[in-house]
């Protein structure tokens, strides 16, 4: 390895640790805003649209923690196939044995029940079905893309070392 190619894998690896990091802190500030912003709607009796000011906060939080874990996993493709990276190669041979406990590095079924919690207000006010439908279907569709994310998420290693491999091909 040329002293260029060391200092450029040792960075993209330092960028690993760090987004690593990062998303985990996106995660803790971002759930706890969105508790501070919940407990206040419901604490001034706001009207059920106000749900959705809580609501944007988790999903922005969620992107957060879904772009940073991307990148993460992408980078790592990109060290087991460009550079042969051990560690890359063995993460990703390893995948996820059977039985074992399966971590969530989206952190969605807090996700999940954060959002289901945000909809706690509406329980206890009488909504008019207009209101439900806008607020719940505002609410459905974040779980969707809780949903669809992780989906995408676990297709994400072979796809991207696929990718990373028609290109290393290529040049």
């Amino acid at each position: 390895m040329s002293s260029t190619e060391l200092q450029s894998f040792r960075a993209l690896r330092s960028t690993i640790r760090e987004r690593g990091t990062a998303r985990v802190w996106v995660f803790a500030i971002g759930l706890f805003s969105w508790a501070a912003l919940a407990v206040a709607t419901a604490g001034l009796g706001a009207p059920p649209v106000g749900t959705l000011v809580p609501l944007v906060v988790l999903a922005a939080a969620f992107e957060g923690v879904f772009a940073l874990h991307t990148g993460v996993e992408r980078i790592g493709r990109y060290l087991a196939v460009f550079y042969d990276d051990p560690w890359e190669r063995a993460a990703l041979a390893f995948g996820r044995p059977k039985g074992a406990i399966a971590l969530d590095a989206l952190f969605s079924l807090v996700f999940l029940v954060a959002a289901i919690v945000n909809l706690e207000p509406l329980l206890l006010v009488g909504v008019t079905t207009p209101e439900l439908t806008f607020v719940g279907g505002a609410h459905a569709l974040f779980v969707l893309r809780l949903v669809s994310a992780r989906m995408a998420s676990a297709r994400q290693r072979a796809i991207d070392t696929e990718r990373f491999k028609q290109i290393k091909a290529n040049t």
